[in-house]
């Protein structure tokens, strides 16, 4: 009876999503720096520019945790058959 290697690795690639995510972020500073440029704003203007730029790259790192989360279990139930 052969003896059981045992796990296997998988062979990890490149993470597009988290480069997509670092993308939107990225894209997030250059909109905000041309909506920076406007003449004469309102009082309340730069405030919500901030805190849209802020809560939109918030949100992009709670959806790469998320990924992140996803891909280690996928990853131990992997494992987990494995042993199985």
């Amino acid at each position: 009876m052969p003896k059981d290697p045992g796990p296997k690795r998988v062979a990890q690639g490149f993470d597009w999503k988290a480069l997509g995510y670092l993308t939107s972020i990225a894209s997030v500073f250059f909109l905000g720096a041309v909506a920076w440029l406007k003449e004469n704003p309102p009082v309340w203007y730069y405030p919500v520019l901030v805190f849209g730029m802020a809560t939109s790259i918030v949100g992009m790192g709670f959806r790469y945790k998320s990924h992140l989360d996803e891909k280690r279990e996928i990853r131990e139930a992997q494992a987990e058959a494995e042993r199985h």
